[in-house]
């Protein structure tokens, strides 16, 4: 089930013809949202390669260093990149040569450079694994050791995220149930090698781990280890399991890409609990300790309460009416899921689609980053066809399996978790408070004073570099430039005598909105400075926050002896929004082309000073 990807619809019997017809780059990002073998994916990335000049997708190269046959790679990636909207190139090294490709300085890996390199080695992969008169620890020590030296001549070639990943343990046991406690077997050697990977990551800024351990026995250790295909032509895991391992990888990418998905949006009936609430009351709706069902429906309810606690925005979309199906929160005694943990209700009778726009449109979020979660097959199908934008999950027919099939399809995958994430949800709600006072205040000044708004300017720092490092990465709308960076190269600029940075956090009387935006600034020329970022959340629009952040900018290039700031604007799909940004600060227009727009600002510009807010803490 899993290698197959079932959380994904089935592919129509007329699949190959669709790839032929294909024209433009949406109808292959459609046709990737199937279910698809590795034939399927052939034919997909020949349809890619037929289109490529016209394709729109953000573009990812991804380096590939491998002890196996890598040949089936490059089509199955290029085809399941369009799944997260990814145009992914590949660039694959010689056949197990990885130290040797990690060194030569022609390597395709370098020419263009890439933005990942995954070394993707299985057991048979590592120098001196069990050779005899070596000891377990030093076999170990060795296999490290060979993937630091791999991984740092990638990065003396410049700024490039390295993706290791953890090792499948081959399924033939030689002590039997002893092999994981005596030295001298494969199976030992792999799991305290893949907790020496674990530590090895932890401590390598801004890389990452792609855990194949878990991915192998998810589908099956017998399943993916397939000697005969390794004995016939080194393949390290069974070409049926191609299409779920081209999906981990290819969503790790889209992750760093800030293509996660932000928000469940849940339905209630047969998804929540069990039987339609408008029929039965809400006494006798299925749900709780007692019955199969009722606790499979529990279960349903801890898991989206677990992505909760980890950043993802809770929402409710459902065919019902409203004051009754909010009964179940208020009153059953088994509910786990409260009102307050709900960021957006649309409980009636219109139209999913309708009410996935609109709850996209109260979180201020795109309808690509909504996930929606429901029993009805009907439904399903009319937000794919409406919304494709939106990801709509298979679920089995058993409610029991709708986690398991939620969690197994990556929406929400993640490269790192900060204190901020886990209030994250709570920020969203808050929003809705706001919003409520907004409406009543008619005098927009006086909405944005009774908002009690505290902001704090610093630079960038350790304890909050991997909140800045996810801004720069995830934030689409408000951003001028859109330009990415690695956790490694934010702190190169942390010391950097050359670079300006500015991280700005925002509080009211709701709560704590946490890092909201972050700018870095560059010495470019004689007394001048280029804001080679500026990006913000969206939820913090339209208070201020940009004349009291380029306030800070202004000030403290004059203590810096500069005279100019330019800025740049280049233009996405998404940050649209931010075309006349400067324009709007009073910059003035110098240049203009189909790149974007530069713009030019004299220091001595000053800013309102009764801004509305109270700054708690500056950079001085």
């Amino acid at each position: 089930m899993l290698t197959l990807l079932s959380h994904l619809p089935e592919a129509p019997e007329d699949f190959r013809k669709r790839c032929r017809e294909a024209t433009d780059a949406r109808s292959l990002v459609r046709l990737a949202g199937y279910r698809l073998d590795g034939t399927r994916l052939e034919q997909l990335a020949r349809a890619k390669s037929r289109l490529e000049d016209g394709m729109s997708l953000d573009r990812f190269r991804l380096g590939v260093l491998s002890n196996s046959t890598t040949d089936f790679l490059p089509a199955a990636f290029a085809a399941t990149g369009l799944r997260y909207g990814l145009d992914v190139d590949i660039a694959v090294g010689e056949y197990g040569r990885l130290l040797s490709e990690a060194v030569d300085p022609s390597s395709r890996i370098y020419h263009p450079p890439c933005d990942a390199v995954l070394l993707a080695l299985d057991h048979r992969g590592f120098p001196a694994t069990l050779q005899a008169g070596v000891s377990h620890r030093e076999q170990v020590e060795t296999a490290v050791d060979f993937l630091v030296q791999t991984r740092d001549a990638i990065k003396a070639a410049g700024p490039t995220v390295v993706i290791f990943q953890t090792v499948s343990s081959p399924p033939e046991p030689v002590f039997g149930n002893a092999d994981l406690v005596l030295n001298g077997n494969v199976r030992a050697f792999v799991q305290d090698l893949n907790s020496a990977l674990r530590q090895l990551v932890a401590q390598s800024p801004g890389d990452l781990l792609l855990d194949v351990e878990s991915l192998a026995n998810a589908v099956g250790g017998l399943n993916w280890h397939a000697q005969t295909q390794w004995n016939l032509a080194k393949l390290a895991f069974a070409q049926q399991a191609l299409p779920v391992y081209a999906d981990h990888v290819v969503r790790l990418l889209a992750a760093m890409r800030g293509k996660s998905k932000k928000c469940l949006v849940l339905d209630l009936d047969n998804t929540l609990w069990g039987g339609a609430i408008g029929d039965l009351g809400v006494d006798d709706i299925v749900l709780g300790q007692g019955s199969a069902a009722g606790e499979a429906f529990l279960d349903v309810q801890r898991m989206a309460l677990r992505l909760r606690e980890r950043g993802i925005i809770l929402a409710v979309s459902s065919k019902n009416n409203e004051a009754t199906a909010l009964e179940a929160f208020r009153k059953h005694p088994e509910m786990l899921l409260k009102e307050e943990h709900i960021s957006v209700f649309q409980i009636n009778w219109i139209d999913k689609a309708t009410n996935l726009e609109e709850i996209a449109r109260a979180l201020d979020i795109g309808v690509d980053s909504l996930v929606l979660l429901d029993d009805n097959p009907a439904e399903r199908i009319q937000v794919r066809e409406t919304l494709d934008a939106v990801a709509v999950p298979e679920l089995p027919d058993d409610p029991s399996l709708y986690p398991r099939a939620m969690l197994n399809a990556g929406y929400f995958e993640a490269l790192s978790f900060t204190s901020e994430d886990s209030k994250r949800a709570d920020q969203y709600r808050a929003n809705a408070s706001r919003s409520k006072l907004q409406l009543v205040s008619r005098d927009p000044h006086e909405f944005l004073k009774a908002l009690e708004m505290n902001i704090s300017f610093a630079h960038f720092d350790r304890i909050s570099r991997s909140r800045i490092v996810q801004l720069i990465n995830k934030t689409n709308q408000f951003n001028l430039t859109t330009r990415r960076y690695t956790e490694a190269e934010v702190e190169a600029m942390e010391g950097d005598p050359d670079i300006w940075t500015l991280q700005v956090r925002l509080a009211d009387k709701f709560g704590d909105n946490g890092m909201i935006s972050v700018v870095i600034c560059r010495d470019a020329g004689p007394k001048t400075w280029e804001i080679d970022t500026w990006l913000m959340s969206c939820r913090v629009l339209s208070r201020q926050v940009e004349e009291a952040t380029m306030k800070q900018v202004l000030e403290h290039a004059r203590k810096a002896g500069i005279d100019t700031v330019m800025g740049r604007y280049r233009p996405t799909k998404k940050n649209e929004m931010v075309k006349d940004f400067y324009r709007r600060l009073g910059f003035d227009l110098v240049e203009e082309s189909d790149s974007g727009t530069v713009w030019r600002s004299g220091t001595a510009r000053e800013y309102p000073l009764d801004l509305p807010m109270v700054v708690l803490s500056s950079l001085g």
